[in-house]
């Protein structure tokens, strides 16, 4: 059974730093996987923030909004995807959530082809 247990979440102010984490169990990542951030806002849809795939995670992915902000990596010994996140804006709160699967094709970053998601972690920021 494939758990994705995301952590790291909080409030903080404009400007401020959090790094999420995703502990995986049950899913190894491999040259085929893919995983990634996703986050919705209340009356938003789910979008994708950053995202992972390839041997080595030699391919990444990240919304224009992210603009240098945020940074992805994957622990491939511990099997946890981190999401490092600086220059918060009050724009990015949201439910931040951590997927995986086996996403290819042109569009690999896109809710729709992912598998396995987290419960989500809540990100306030304040302005």
């Amino acid at each position: 059974q494939v758990r994705l247990i995301e952590s790291g979440g909080g409030s903080v102010q404009a400007g401020g730093s959090l790094t999420l984490s995703c502990a995986a169990t049950g899913y190894y990542y491999n040259s085929a996987s893919s995983m990634g951030w996703f986050r919705q806002a209340p009356g938003k849809e789910r979008e994708g923030v950053a995202a992972i795939r390839g041997t080595g995670g030699s391919q990444l992915y990240y919304a224009d909004f992210v603009n240098g902000r945020f940074t992805i990596s994957l622990d491939s010994a511990k099997n946890t995807l981190y999401l490092q996140m600086s220059s918060l804006k009050p724009e990015d709160a949201a439910m931040y959530y951590c997927a995986a699967g086996w996403a290819n094709g042109g569009r690999w970053y896109e809710p729709i082809h992912y598998n396995y998601w987290g419960q989500g972690t809540q990100v306030t920021v304040s302005s």
